[in-house]
Formats: structure tokens, sequence, C-alpha cells
């Protein structure tokens, strides 16, 4: 079967939207050099809540990105790794982060210069 991304029926659209959801790219960053915690991954994540980084753990998954070991101790622990398909993302998100990194200047210049065009509510 051929897929086409562009076709509104096409099953690739599922894929695309979990990677281009708001935290995957963060979290398959932060697994990229070790498995971690819970715990460290939410520090390491600035700004996600607890409630969606489980969610967004459990998508990852389900979607066989990454790997959930329980170890037998007391209390339990429980760390998050990327599986081999998880590994595979690296590549393309590496590329869009140093994308966004060195464009942010040119970013955000656009954007102020933008703003200096709208009009302004005083008046």
């Amino acid at each position: 079967m051929t897929y086409d991304i562009m076709s509104a029926s096409c099953p690739s659209r599922i894929v695309l939207r979990r990677i281009g959801a708001r935290w995957t790219v963060f979290i398959v960053n932060a697994l990229e050099h070790e498995p971690m915690r819970f715990t460290a991954l939410a520090t390491r994540i600035q700004g996600i809540t607890p409630k969606v980084l489980a969610e967004t753990l459990r998508s990852l998954e389900e979607d066989g990105l990454v790997s959930r070991t329980v170890f037998d101790e007391n209390p339990p622990h429980v760390e998050y790794e990327l599986t081999e398909l998880g590994r595979s993302l690296l590549v393309p998100l590496r590329a869009v982060r140093e994308w966004a990194e060195e464009h942010v200047p040119t970013v955000l210049a656009a954007r102020a210069a933008r703003a200096a065009l709208r009009p302004t509510d005083a008046g």
C-alpha cells in the first residue's frame, strides 16, 4: 500500500499527529541519552504538567516510540526509554530542533516587525 499524507483518509496522518503533538519533541529529546524516571522527565521538560506528561508518555508507548519498564522494588521504580522506532525519530527531530534554535532571531525579528505594523488600540 502507498501512503499519501495529503489524503484526508491516509493513516500516515496519525503518525504525523503524534510527531507534531506539542510535547512529543521534548520527551523524545529528553530520552535521547538514557532511560529516565517520570520525575526526572518532569524536571527536565520545563512547563509540562504531570497529567500531560503521563498522557503523552502513554500515547508514545501505544505508538511504539517509548517503552516503559517497571522494576520490582519498594517503592516501585518505573523508567521510560526510546524504542528503536523512537530512536529513529531523533534524526529528523534533531534537524528541526537545530533549525529552530538557529532561526530564533530571524523569527523573533519577523514577529516584531509584523507587530509594529498592527494598529495600536490607543486612539
